[in-house]
């Protein structure tokens, strides 16, 4: 069974049901869908048989149709993160042997721009900007060119993603149907997925989490899958209230923008039943908001690109119960605490830490990567004895829950000690007036790293002597692990589209 396999069965068993919906109001049921995929299949051949095509795009049903089509081809589709630089893209590519790019007029200029720097060799536009140029061609066209029936697939690829790039370059990992299809069965499992779920997809449908957690097991459901191009608080909330939509993937930043929205609107969202998190910590706080404004479904999964099916996941009952917990080892992981080390060659894959103690995650499972491409020592220092370093710090509790601690690379050595970011972060998170905090280390010829603290507040009387008391007197916060710094500001702090800090931004930024 794989990705193709399960959206045929869901062709099979719903041809009436809608697959997608959009938020300008287009709607293709299961039956068009398949036959739309089916001749953007021959249309890419026609055009580069046998050979991968990238997406640079919002989301919208064109971008499902196109890894839906390159299923169908068995040729990789590469999903380009549009908000990464052109000079970023065309570096993306280098190693990827992409023919086509697809692009939408949101990225025509970039995509343009791309297409000049790059080997692609022609280019397919979906809102039909730029078709006078030599080489790009009309996404409409094609279609309706294109004949009907299934091409021969030629492989078995999914397609290639992406890493966040927050604590290196991004690097290139390829995947095939079968891997992803152990991501799209697992989170069926994990919130009980059916064809009568209507999810809204509002984060960029080019991440890993969003794929392998949202978009493929929907389809393989039956389920419906309504678009929003880009998130805006209450447009989200009215195409949930319109919808009756039952599911909402959104990292941690976006539920503060809508619990906050839904205190200066009337939305109703009876039919939210389930709610899926990560990417960042799920505070105490946010877990109660989220219950009593959103619904009381709270999911939070801990997972990376190079993991494909996301490696564990605590269902709302244990998120109240332990709030913060990422939980245990999902279906298709077999998951380890072990003790940290730097680099492949001093890693042991057998030193699990005891309860209480914090370790590096590694896990084990059919679904995941088999290594970056072009990358060959990035690879071995990512896979090791069968194992995958995932690069984050948890500390194990005496029931064998997980918490998120931090990135290894993150770890500050001050004085000797090792302090982790997210540790500090989490303590001055709970002070009434901090909405935002980064905690980084800064070069001290006495200390070896000094900590500071970025604090974003929307109070103009907070100070750093408030913020020095209230870590002092913080009993989860030991006098080492203290902030010797601290910048104050008004705005937000720089993060990933996955909610993630970027932690060279704000050094670059604030200091």
């Amino acid at each position: 069974m794989n990705c193709i396999d399960a959206f045929d069965r869901a062709v099979r068993c719903y041809p009436e049901t809608d697959a997608v919906r959009t938020d300008d109001g287009r709607r293709y049921t299961y039956a068009e869908l398949d036959d739309r995929t089916d001749r953007l299949a021959n249309a890419l051949e026609s055009l580069a048989s046998g050979e991968r095509i990238a997406t640079l795009a919002h989301n919208g049903p064109e971008a499902i149709e196109t890894m839906i089509a390159s299923h169908k081809r068995g040729v990789g589709n590469v999903q380009l993160p549009f908000m990464s630089s052109p000079a970023g893209l065309a570096g993306m590519l280098e190693p990827i042997d992409a023919s086509v790019l697809v692009f939408d007029d949101a990225n025509a200029e970039k995509a343009l721009d791309v297409f000049d720097r790059s080997d692609l060799s022609m280019a397919v536009s979906i809102d039909g900007a730029e078709t006078n140029r030599e080489a790009v061609y009309a996404y409409d066209e094609l279609l309706d060119d294109a004949p009907a029936g299934r091409p021969e697939s030629h492989a078995n690829e999914h397609g290639i993603l992406f890493t966040s790039g927050t604590t290196s370059a991004s690097k290139a990992v390829p995947f095939d149907q079968d891997q992803l299809w152990y991501g799209g069965t697992q989170v069926i499992m994990e919130m009980n997925i059916d064809h009568g779920d209507v999810a809204l997809l509002t984060t960029p449908w080019y991440h890993m989490v969003t794929t392998a957690a949202w978009i493929l097991p929907h389809l393989q459901a039956g389920a419906t899958i309504v678009i929003q191009e880009s998130f805006d608080p209450p447009e989200t909330l009215r195409l949930l209230d319109e919808h009756d939509a039952t599911g909402l993937l959104a990292v941690p930043t976006q539920l503060h923008a809508l619990v906050d929205e839904t205190k200066r609107g009337d939305y109703e969202l009876d039919a939210l039943s389930y709610i899926r998190t990560g990417g960042s910590v799920v505070t105490e706080r946010l877990s109660e908001l989220v219950n009593e404004h959103l619904c009381d479904g709270l999911y939070n999964t801990y997972g990376l690109t190079e993991g494909g099916p996301n490696l564990t996941f605590a269902d709302p009952e244990t998120q109240r119960e332990k709030p913060g917990t990422i939980g245990k080892e999902s279906f298709m992981w077999e998951l380890r605490v072990v003790d940290s080390a730097a680099h492949a060659g001093s890693f042991d894959p057998t030193a699990e830490v005891d309860a209480g103690e914090t370790g590096e995650v590694i896990g084990r499972s059919p679904g995941m990567c088999e290594g970056y491409l072009g990358r060959p020592d990035a690879t071995r220092n990512l896979l090791v004895d069968g194992w995958l370093r995932t690069g984050d710090v948890a500390r194990v509790d005496e029931d064998g829950h997980l918490y998120i601690v931090d990135r290894v690379d993150n770890m500050i050595i001050s004085g000797g000690e090792n302090v982790y970011p997210q540790e500090v972060e989490e303590v001055l998170a709970t002070h009434d007036a901090v909405t935002e905090v980064a905690v980084i280390g800064l070069d001290d010829e006495v200390w070896g790293e000094r900590i500071a603290a970025v604090v974003r507040t929307n109070e103009a009387d907070l100070c750093e002597a408030d913020l020095e008391t209230f870590c002092t007197d913080h009993d989860e916060l030991a006098d080492f692990k203290r902030p010797r710094e601290y910048t104050i500001v008004e705005k937000s702090l720089p993060r990933t589209d996955t909610g993630k800090i970027r932690r060279e931004a704000v050094h670059t930024e604030f200091f």
